[in-house]
């Protein structure tokens, strides 16, 4: 889908280990998503960690909070599409989601912020045929 590689040799990291706790229950839901440019998972290219994912049932609320693999990164948002569309199919939907680059990590961290947490434009990309099929590609892929 992409043209070129932006990160052409992203470093690549082991899964880990599950350690079983009652606060990390609901994180492995986004264990296999894929990343959008390369055939790894966002754990092992270390975007996302458990550590990096708040749920809170008592005030249904998630927090996640990813790292792009580069300051430039042009697939942010559709990391973060990803990461929404995933917790849509996995959690009712009186949970409040909050979905962030971490700070520092991007270069246009405001904006893509603002982009992931705006129900009109985030329901305008998935409106967007090949947007779509890429978050589906990331999300349903069996590579892992």
């Amino acid at each position: 889908m992409t043209l070129g590689l932006v990160n052409a040799n992203p470093v690549v990291h082991a899964k880990k280990e599950r350690v079983a706790r009652t606060e990390d229950l609901h994180s492995n839901f986004v264990r296999d998503i894929r990343d959008p440019e390369h055939p790894y998972s966002l754990e092992q290219l270390s975007v996302l960690s458990e550590e990096s994912i708040t749920v809170d049932d008592k005030l249904g609320r998630i927090l996640i909070t990813f790292t792009p693999t580069i300051q430039h990164c042009s697939m942010a948002t559709v990391i973060g599409l990803c990461l929404r569309v995933k917790l849509q199919e996995c959690f009712p939907p009186h949970y409040k989601v909050d979905i962030k680059v971490a700070p520092g990590s991007h270069a246009d961290e405001e904006a893509v912020n603002k982009q992931l947490n705006d129900k009109e434009r985030v329901a305008a990309a998935l409106e967007n045929p090949n947007l779509r099929q890429l978050v589906d590609e990331c999300l349903y892929s069996n590579e892992l």
